[in-house]
C-alpha cells in the first residue's frame, strides 16, 4: 500500500527530498504517486505536521 499526504500538509517541502524513488509531486498539497512509492515511509518519517500516513 502506498501512502498518502492528507489536507494538514502544508507543502514545506521535507517529504520530497527523502523519496528515494521521486514518487511526490509539488502542489498546495503534496501528492504521492501510489503506482510509484514504495511504502519505505521515508516521507512519513520525515513530516513536520504527521501529514503522511499508509493509504
Amino acid at each position: 500500500m502506498a501512502y498518502k499526504i492528507s489536507d494538514d500538509c502544508t507543502a514545506c517541502g521535507t517529504c520530497i527530498d527523502e523519496c528515494p524513488v521521486e514518487a511526490i509531486s509539488e502542489g498546495d498539497i503534496y501528492k504521492i504517486d501510489p503506482d510509484i512509492c514504495t511504502d519505505c515511509g521515508a516521507c512519513a518519517d520525515v513530516c513536520p505536521v504527521e501529514a503522511i500516513h499508509p493509504a
